[in-house]
């Protein structure tokens, strides 16, 4: 069982930057691949970002190409989200998955949720 703790969330600006980190224990953290998924209130949750297993491949929604970073310390156990030049659109719950296999874009192929962060972004 694979336990996830997301961390980093707050309120920033227009155009500010946070970086978002998730923990992870339990399980060989590795063997899974990382992604990251938001819900704006009102909204379904939405993919964000991925990273595979391995840190080869990096896989970004259009709405944050360009803006977000994705990258992992498995060293450390802990997956990371840099966000920068945040738009108000981009305010939601952000959460960490963990999956040991499957389609990364997608929410119905992780294994294992953190409990989110609240990210806040004012005009």
């Amino acid at each position: 069982q694979v336990q996830l703790v997301e961390s980093g969330g707050g309120m920033v600006q227009a155009g500010g930057s946070l970086r978002l980190s998730c923990a992870a224990s339990g399980g060989t953290f590795s063997n899974y691949g990382m992604g990251w998924f938001r819900r704006a209130p009102g909204k379904e949750r939405e993919f964000v970002a991925a990273i595979s297993w391995s840190v080869t491949n990096t896989y970004y929604a259009e709405s944050v190409k360009g803006r977000f970073t994705i990258s992992r310390d498995n060293a450390k156990n802990t997956v990371y989200l840099q966000m920068n030049s945040l738009k108000p659109e981009d305010t939601a719950v952000y959460y960490c998955a963990a999956q040991i296999s499957g389609k990364i874009r997608s929410e119905y192929e992780y294994d294992y949720w953190g409990q989110g962060t609240q990210v806040t972004v004012s005009p």
